[in-house]
């Protein structure tokens, strides 16, 4: 597993060792031994998957309470994939890192507790999994604005991408609740 820091020292790129032939091919999505040696200590207690069609948009999540960790890929399709850093006390508050991840590629994301996320359906359709270190509570979910000006995220999108209304009526960074 080759393990990559982003401009986000701490949301990690993660690349697997994968064995193709034929046939197929064959990769390790998760393995707790080899990703704690690599530095990610992480327990994860619910997995999530979600299929959208082209030019979606979701996010950008987060819980205020039992702020979530999450290890995230893409099983069919593309994604732009983001993620912002929300720790009022970090260094790199309200900096963002966007990567593309698809089928084709296998990479994944590793994004701690303390960001918002999201992503941009870059193909015809994708789907997406991910796997959270603590449940989703709905009374905690808040929502990012996709769009503040003040965060200046980059989407690679023509137009208005297609949001769920919780998604449209996200906060500005101005105004969200976030971590300390």
């Amino acid at each position: 597993m080759n393990v990559t820091p982003t401009v986000l020292p701490d949301v990690l790129l993660l690349e697997p060792r994968v064995f193709g032939d034929a046939r197929g091919f064959f990769y390790e999505s998760w393995n707790q031994r080899d990703f704690a040696a690599a530095g990610l200590e992480a327990t994860f207690v619910q997995d999530n998957h979600s299929r959208s069609v082209k030019n979606v948009l979701r996010g950008l999540h987060y819980q205020i309470e039992h702020a979530q960790g999450k290890l995230v890929r893409v099983t069919h399709g593309e994604v732009f994939d983001v993620a912002v850093d929300i720790r009022r006390s970090s260094p790199t508050f309200s900096r963002w890192v966007g990567i593309n991840l698809s089928a084709e590629n296998k990479r994944m994301l590793w994004i701690p507790p303390g960001f918002a996320h999201g992503f941009l359906v870059m193909s015809e359709a994708a789907e997406f999994l991910y796997k959270t270190t603590d449940y989703w509570y709905a009374e905690h979910e808040r929502t990012l604005l996709w769009n503040d000006p003040a965060l200046g995220i980059d989407w690679p999108v023509q137009g208005m991408p297609l949001l769920a209304p919780k998604d449209a009526a996200g906060r500005p960074l101005a105004a969200a609740d976030l971590y300390p």
